[in-house]
């Protein structure tokens, strides 16, 4: 590819007429038409302007090869979105497992007469599996640094979960002190780690649907 065509073809990438380029670039339309038709080149100090508007570095411009910073910078991209894609399975699966360690415990102890140390030993092994599986998977997680809406949304969360914390605090000393039965009112914690879990789930999704955007 050309030139020319490399001209043409970015223009229509960003969905400009040659007469938006030509105004963005103080040309004429005749000469952006001459440039992308091969009967002139842009002058030297063009190029830089081009590269802006396009948002392509100078090598790319003139012989259509992306410069290894900006291959870096696409891969670098690319690894991100691979990363929320494992974290939303990792955290969903987590929570599976939460929901599943609370019915097991909820039916095994009053419906199958479970013996209730046994019960709870399973309970608690699932409810640590499920940990160990988030703690793993973010401790190894690369850091990337995040846009402002990434921020902004990463804020949100842990105010939500703030509240919500603050919230299951409340009840269970609510609980506790009316029941005393404060050998199970502990359940109320992991409730609220797997509600946190499901509102960063939630989170995690509605930053895909805004990528996919």
């Amino acid at each position: 590819m050309n030139l020319g065509e490399r001209l043409f073809e970015l223009r229509k990438a960003k969905n400009l007429t040659q007469d938006d380029m030509a105004e963005k670039l103080n040309v004429t339309r005749q000469t952006v038409s001459k440039w992308e038709t091969n009967q002139s080149t842009p002058d030297f100090d063009k190029i830089m302007p081009l590269c802006e508007l396009f948002e392509i570095g100078v090598e790319e411009l003139l012989t259509g090869k992306k410069s290894e910073e900006q291959q870096k910078k696409e891969e670098k991209v690319l690894t991100k979105q691979e990363v929320k894609e494992k974290s939303a399975k990792v955290v969903s699966t987590s929570i599976f497992i939460y929901f599943a360690a609370v019915a097991f415990l909820m039916i095994a102890i009053p419906v199958q007469h479970a013996n209730p140390i046994i019960a709870s030993s399973i309970f608690l092994l699932l409810i640590g599996w499920g940990t160990v599986r988030i703690i793993r998977h973010y401790m190894s997680k690369p850091k990337f640094e995040k846009t402002k809406a990434e921020k902004r949304q990463n804020s949100i969360q842990r105010q939500i979960n703030g509240i919500i914390s603050c919230i299951c605090v409340a009840i269970y000393f609510i609980v506790s002190f009316i029941t005393f039965a404060w050998h199970i009112t502990w359940i109320i914690f992991v409730i609220n780690g797997l509600i946190c879990q499901v509102v960063k789930l939630i989170f995690m999704l509605k930053e895909e649907e805004d990528n996919e955007e």
